[in-house]
């Protein structure tokens, strides 16, 4: 798995690659934990290139949006999402918790 960094204006970009599962899981939560102790709470988060996620993955997306969305500082919202982590998203119940968007430009812009 790799995860990288984007700093825009308003807001900051994440982009995973490859596969989150219970191995790899600690280091997107610890890079999303990262952002928030910089001071940021406007997330994207790009899963354009992501294969896999597991529950564990999904943990450390709503422990993230738990901490932005606390004291009405921000929130992530989701990008690029596979079909197939969609469909996991709305079997967990999860697609209520983010916003969702097709392109980058508009995620971005949504902040």
């Amino acid at each position: 798995m790799e995860i990288s960094t984007q700093e825009f204006k308003h807001c900051e970009m994440i982009k995973v690659k490859g596969r989150v599962d219970s191995a790899t899981a600690p280091q997107l939560a610890q890079a999303l934990e990262k952002a928030n102790e910089d001071g940021k709470y406007k997330l994207v988060m790009d899963m354009s290139e992501l294969e896999y996620m597991s529950s564990a993955g999904f943990r450390a997306l709503l422990a993230a949006q738990r901490n932005a969305k606390k004291y009405n500082r921000g929130e992530v919202v989701l990008v690029g999402v596979p079909d197939r982590i969609r469909e996991a998203l709305e079997l967990a119940g999860f697609t209520e918790l983010f916003k969702t968007f097709d392109d980058p430009l508009h995620a971005v812009g949504h902040f």
